[in-house]
């Protein structure tokens, strides 16, 4: 493999990294609100996922400078044509951000209810704008020759991109369920045990048709059907393992998942990376958007030297906060 086509697949393990951590931190963000009957349930929800909901958000932030740097015209076409929805997802990544901070600031039921709502409207929205994102990204937007974009709003709208909104969607909020099952004791377990086993079965069919739409219509390409098929077969034992209670391999269930539905994303779309429905001259590729070789180089030397510290710290911030929450009430 030449750079590039490493680099594409760094840009997609990042990715894969971003959706499976801060996953189920959507999850666990919209269920604060929906979930928790009460301030001390609440403050449990956050509280597994306290420690970490900040370090997973460096994966989206290590990808978007790794297809800045290695792919500039990806880049700068997909932030200018996706301009709303991603200026959308920043703010929600922002007020999101704010509220798990200023949320204990004051023992004020009716504030800690405003940043509730905050921290529930900051994960439900970026869940359903990166499916979307993503789901347009494999299925192409109109894109003139120099790569502009050229459609409007209403092109990243379609259909197909909605139901990838969907499927973001139930799919992270299936997660976090099952991460909350995995992460609390007592009452809030059991009760988080009964909504991922309704949410689960939901979220895999929506997940199933939405790769099927993709493979059999859009995209078909062997690696990426075998993938498809994987992440489906996962989906099914995370459904099956959270009904005899096994939270771990439920989890890791759902997180295989949708890692493996990402990276047949990823397969399905190689060696384009943001395909044209206007003009086919205006497709962007792995080898036409690539950075220059020296840069390339450059940058596969800093990742090799600082990637792997990165992993090791942030699996030992995992191993350290570990173990359940239990139920505290002040």
């Amino acid at each position: 493999m030449d750079l590039s086509t490493v680099w594409f697949v760094a840009v997609a393990a990042l990715f894969v990294g971003y959706f499976v951590l801060e996953g189920f931190d959507f999850g666990v963000g919209m269920l604060v609100r929906l979930f928790g009957r009460d301030d001390a349930e609440r403050r449990q929800l956050i509280g597994t996922i306290g420690p970490v909901w900040d370090g997973n958000e460096v994966w989206l932030i290590t990808a978007a400078g790794a297809m800045f740097a290695a792919f500039p015209g990806w880049y700068a076409t997909l932030f200018s044509g996706f301009y709303v929805p991603m200026l959308l997802i920043l703010l929600a990544l922002i007020v999101r951000g704010v509220a798990f901070e200023f949320r204990g600031k004051r023992d004020d039921p009716a504030w800690r209810r405003r940043w509730d709502l905050a921290i529930l409207c900051g994960s439900t929205v970026p869940a359903v704008l990166w499916g979307l994102t993503f789901a347009n990204i494999v299925r192409g937007v109109p894109l003139a020759a120099d790569h502009e974009y050229v459609g409007g709003l209403a092109d990243l709208l379609n259909p197909f991109a909605l139901l990838g909104g969907l499927v973001f969607l139930a799919v992270f909020l299936w997660h976090g369920a099952v991460f909350v099952a995995l992460k609390t004791e007592g009452e809030v377990r059991v009760r988080a045990n009964r909504l991922a086993a309704r949410v689960g079965p939901l979220a895999a069919a929506l997940l199933a048709g939405f790769l099927a739409w993709m493979l059999l219509d859009l995209r078909r390409t062997p690696a990426a059907a075998a993938l498809g098929v994987a992440a489906v077969v996962a989906a099914v034992l995370a459904v099956a393992a959270n009904r005899v209670r096994r939270e771990g391999w439920a989890f890791t269930g759902t997180a295989a998942a949708i890692a493996l539905a990402v990276v047949a994303l990823f397969t399905a779309l190689y060696p384009a990376l943001l395909p044209s429905t206007a003009d086919p001259a205006g497709t962007l590729t792995v080898a036409g958007a690539a950075a220059s070789p020296y840069s390339l180089k450059v940058m596969s030397v800093v990742a090799a030297i600082f990637l792997p510290l990165v992993l090791l710290y942030q699996g030992w911030t995992y191993w350290v906060f570990r173990k359940r929450l239990g139920l505290t009430r002040s």
